[in-house]
């Protein structure tokens, strides 16, 4: 039988860096194989509801994920089975009917706002990040995303983050720090704190492999 992997949560708010630090992690450990699995893929199916219920989504709110499937395709993956991973489509706001195959691999790295807000994810995980950015920061980083790749306008990304997603990530996001081994300040600009965690994923590697 094959080591268990390495399963790593990112967690921290939208714009917090989140994707840096994966990535900053994959770069650290090219030769070993990596997956990420982005908590955003498991969005709710909601083809049961009209579509003007579905535009009413609050995607910052913990009942919007699907972590009953999230927990069972981790374990899945922990056990060396392949998954179907679902795809959303933010179009229709539900699931889309594609789904991605995702083959096990050493190190599982689970990525989104509230990985570690669900106590059956958090004991799923070796290690527990918190990236921790000014909210500041963060919206001026949402903002560009949004108007870039979505397509926003200034004034409905400004009313979104107001309304929904800074109460949501003050009442959820936030206290989930303190579920944290790790907390990075600033993403993955902060290279001593990712040097750190590198080096105690590549001690849990080597101690997987002695077993």
């Amino acid at each position: 039988m094959q080591d268990r992997p390495v399963v790593i949560g990112v967690a921290g708010g939208t714009g917090s860096g989140k994707t840096s630090v994966t990535r900053s992690i994959i770069q650290r450990f090219a030769d070993k194989t990596i997956l990420m699995i982005e908590q955003d893929y498991y969005y709710k199916d909601q083809s049961h509801l009209p579509y003007e219920e579905r535009l009413q989504t609050n995607y910052d709110h913990p009942l919007a994920f699907d972590n009953d499937l999230l927990i069972a395709h981790l374990k899945q993956l922990i056990d060396e089975k392949t998954i179907e991973k679902p795809v959303y489509d933010y179009k229709l706001h539900t699931r889309s009917s594609e789904t991605i195959r995702v083959e096990p691999k050493e190190v599982i790295i689970v990525e989104g706002i509230l990985v570690l807000e669900d106590d059956r994810l958090r004991d799923l995980m070796d290690i527990k990040v918190f990236v921790d950015t000014d909210a500041d920061i963060r919206i001026i980083r949402r903002l560009m995303r949004d108007i870039k790749e979505r397509g926003r306008t200034i004034d409905s990304v400004i009313e979104q983050y107001t309304n929904v997603v800074r109460p949501m990530h003050l009442q959820f996001v936030e206290p989930t720090k303190r579920y944290a081994d790790i907390i990075i300040p600033e993403g993955g600009q902060n290279h001593v704190a990712i040097d750190l965690m590198a080096t105690k994923i590549q001690t849990i590697l080597s101690r997987h492999s002695m077993y």
